[in-house]
């Protein structure tokens, strides 16, 4: 019987404007960088934020939920983001998505628990630099200075008329990650692209 499994590598939803991504970053003059950040494992995670699930699946990942609406926690790998009362979204490494979700269920043993990988649902972007504030302001609606909007918070929110989920990286001068999904990941693109412009 003939192998049918798919061989053929995989391929990120902006595989193909990549170039056009390093070349905004190069025109900018620093001022931005745009890049794809393809395959990180996601996995949407719910459970009851005060039972006893919650602080084993934390102790399992090396990390607490976060507790605090629209903030982020991150330790080594792994990323978890505050979606709702009973929601999170961790991230971490591609490829790690599998071991990730066994660790979840294992700590939450007998507990109600909701572990779906939605890591081929979104892809993400990465935008830093310090005009990185100035362009995704251009469509988002959100207060993104950085007393408001700074390191380690999160939230769902529209970005030139998409959804995403935007993540203030806790390094310094990290900038943002935009996970998008990745049927309108081309347009998030080229709405970027064309708001860069402005720094070239």
């Amino acid at each position: 019987m003939a192998d049918t499994a798919l061989t053929a590598p995989l391929r990120s939803p902006l595989s193909h404007v990549a170039g056009r991504l390093a070349a905004a970053t190069r025109t900018s003059g620093g001022a931005i960088r745009l890049a794809e950040l393809p395959f990180l494992a996601q996995l949407d995670v719910r459970l009851d934020a005060k039972g006893t699930a919650a602080e084993a699946v934390g102790l399992a990942l090396g990390l607490q939920l976060p507790l605090q609406p629209n903030t982020v926690v991150r330790a080594g790998e792994l990323t978890a983001l505050w979606l709702g009362p009973d929601e999170w979204l961790v991230v971490g490494p591609p490829g790690g998505e599998r071991e990730v979700e066994s660790r979840i269920r294992e700590a939450a043993g007998d507990e109600p628990v909701s572990v779906t990988d939605v890591s081929a649902q979104r892809t993400t972007l990465l935008v830093t630099g310090p005009r990185a504030h100035d362009l995704l302001a251009h469509g988002c609606s959100l207060d993104l200075h950085p007393r408001v909007f700074g390191s380690g918070r999160c939230a769902q929110t529209t970005l030139g008329r998409t959804q995403v989920v935007l993540v203030a990286r806790d390094e310094p001068r990290a900038g943002f990650w935009v996970l998008v999904r990745s049927s309108f990941a081309g347009y998030l693109t080229d709405w970027l692209l064309d708001a860069a412009t402005e720094y070239v």
